[in-house]
C-alpha cells in the first residue's frame, strides 16, 4: 500500500512555516462537506470511483487481438487519453518498444514532424489504430485520426475498419457515428467519466493488457486505496489530508506552485499525468494550485538551487520508490581517488534514495515544506493505487475550493477558438475575434 508522510508539512518539524493541527481542525466543517459530495456520489463525474468495479472481459478479448494481429498499435488522443496510457507505458514497461511487440506509438500533438515520423517507421496494414475521444470531436485527435484512416483506406480498401479501435462514449458523438458506419471494433468510457479522470477505464486498461500489465491489478490497487481514502476522518484518510494541506499552503500560507518530483524515470510521466489533473481539476474562478512536473535527480541539478532560495511560493512533493525490482552495484574501481572512491560497493538504489532523503532533509531545514509518498514497487497494484489516489485527492480539493473539479470552461474558450479559424461552422464570429487581434499585435513586432 501506498503511504504518505507529510511530518515535513508540520508547525513540528517548520515551525511557523509549517502546518498546524489545529489549522486542520478548523476545515473540519469544509471535510466532512466534501466527503459527502464524494461518498453520496452528487457529482455524475464522480463516476470514475466505480472504475474499480469494471469488467475488464471485453478490453482483455480485444488486446489479446491487437497482440495476434498487429505489429504496430497507434495510439491517438490528447489530454488524459495520451497521457494516461503514456505513464502505464514508462511506468510498467520502460524501452518497450525495443523489446517487445506490438511496438506502441502514442501521439497526443499536431506537429506534423511527429507523425510523419511515425508513419515512416509503421506498415498501417500490419498496425492496429486506437482513437481515444469521449466526445468524438476532439480536434487535435480527429485531425490525427483523419491523417491515419486515409493511409488504411488507401492501403487496404474496404478492410481499413478492420484495424480501428475507437474508445469513445457508448452511445453519442462524432466517433460513435463513425465507428458504427465503418465498422471499427469499439470500447466505451462510462458517460460520468470525463477524460483526465479516465485512465482506468478502456482508456489506459487496454493499453495496460496490450503490454502485458494485468488490467484487473491495477483495478485491485484502485479498489483497496478507494477503501482506504474512503474514511470520513480527515486524520485516517490519506487523500483527503494531501488536499488539505495543499490547499492550506495555497490559502493561508501563499504558496500556489506544487511540485511534484518522483525519484523513478518510470513516474515521469504519471507526474505529468498529475499535472493535467491537478491544474484543469481546480484553476478556476482565479483559484487553484499551479502544478510543476520534476524528476529526481535530474532536477537537483537544474531546479534544486531555485527551491532552496528563491520565492517561497512552492509546496513539494516527493515519491519515493522502495523496489526498484532491479539493482546495479557500483564497482569498487578508482579506490584511490578520493572524490569518486567513496561510491565503489555501493548499490544504485541506496544512492538514489539517499538523493531523495537529502533533498528532502535540505528542503526541510530550509524551511520549505514537502511530503513523500512512499511506493512500494512498480508494478501494476501500485500504479492503479497512485492514479486513484491522486484522483480521489483532486475532486476532494475541488470541493474544498468551492470549484466544480470536473469541467474545464478555459480550456472550452480556446476550442472555439480555434474552430472559429479552421472554419468550423457556427464559429465565425470567433474567427472575426482573431482576426482583430492580430491586428492589434502588428504594431510590437521586430
Amino acid at each position: 500500500m501506498i503511504e504518505l508522510n507529510f511530518s515535513n508539512m508540520m508547525t513540528e518539524v517548520l515551525g511557523e512555516k509549517g502546518i498546524s493541527e489545529r489549522q486542520i481542525e478548523a476545515l473540519r466543517d469544509r471535510v466532512d462537506k466534501a466527503h459527502h459530495e464524494i461518498v453520496q456520489k452528487r457529482w455524475a463525474e464522480l463516476a470514475f470511483m466505480d472504475l474499480v468495479r469494471q469488467d475488464t472481459g471485453e478490453i482483455r478479448k480485444t488486446a489479446e487481438w491487437v497482440r495476434k494481429n498487429a505489429e504496430d498499435f497507434l495510439i491517438f488522443g490528447i489530454g488524459g487519453s495520451a497521457l494516461g496510457p503514456r505513464s502505464i507505458l514508462e511506468a510498467l514497461s520502460p524501452f518497450h518498444n525495443l523489446k517487445r511487440r506490438p511496438r506502441v506509438f502514442i501521439y497526443d500533438n499536431v506537429d506534423p514532424r511527429t507523425l510523419s515520423a511515425i508513419l515512416s517507421l509503421v506498415d498501417v496494414k500490419k498496425s492496429i489504430a486506437n482513437v481515444i475521444t469521449k466526445s468524438g470531436s476532439t480536434a487535435e485527435t480527429m485531425a490525427s485520426f483523419m491523417v491515419i484512416w486515409d493511409e488504411l483506406s488507401r492501403a487496404m480498401g474496404n478492410d481499413a475498419g478492420g484495424r480501428v479501435i475507437a474508445t469513445t462514449d457508448p452511445e453519442k458523438g462524432n466517433l460513435r457515428t463513425i465507428a458504427r458506419d465503418k465498422g471499427f471494433r469499439t470500447l466505451s468510457i462510462p458517460p460520468g467519466v470525463v477524460g483526465r479522470y479516465s485512465v482506468l477505464s478502456p482508456v489506459g486498461l487496454l493499453l495496460a493488457e496490450v503490454i502485458g500489465i494485468d488490467a484487473k491489478e491495477m483495478l485491485r490497487g484502485a479498489a483497496d486505496i478507494n477503501d482506504r481514502c474512503s474514511e470520513p476522518e480527515i486524520w485516517k484518510n490519506p487523500a483527503y489530508l494531501f488536499g488539505t494541506l495543499l490547499y492550506l499552503m495555497d490559502k493561508e500560507e501563499k504558496r500556489n506552485i506544487s511540485v511534484m518530483i518522483p525519484y523513478a524515470d518510470g513516474l515521469k510521466y504519471l507526474s505529468e499525468w498529475f499535472s493535467q489533473l491537478w491544474a484543469e481539476s481546480l484553476g478556476k474562478l482565479g483559484m487553484g494550485m499551479t502544478p510543476y512536473p520534476s524528476l529526481g535527480t535530474v532536477d537537483q541539478h537544474s531546479q534544486l538551487q531555485l527551491w532552496m532560495e528563491g520565492p517561497e511560493d512552492k509546496v513539494f512533493i516527493f515519491m519515493r520508490v522502495l523496489d526498484f525490482g532491479a539493482d546495479i552495484r557500483i564497482p569498487e574501481v578508482f579506490k584511490d581517488m578520493e572524490g569518486i572512491g567513496y561510491l565503489g560497493g555501493h548499490l544504485l538504489s541506496e544512492l538514489i534514495k539517499a538523493e531523495e532523503e537529502s533533498t528532502e532533509l535540505a528542503l526541510t531545514k530550509n524551511k520549505r515544506p514537502n511530503m513523500t509518498i512512499h511506493v512500494p514497487s512498480l508494478d501494476a497494484y501500485h500504479i492503479g493505487q497512485l492514479f486513484q489516489f491522486f484522483e480521489i485527492a483532486t475532486a476532494f480539493t475541488g470541493f474544498l475550493y468551492g470549484v466544480n473539479p470536473f469541467n474545464q470552461p478555459g480550456v472550452e474558450e480556446g476550442k472555439n477558438f480555434t474552430y472559429g479559424m479552421m472554419g468550423k461552422k457556427g464559429f465565425d464570429q470567433r474567427r472575426e475575434e482573431v482576426e482583430k487581434a492580430r491586428e492589434k499585435k502588428v504594431c510590437y513586432r521586430l
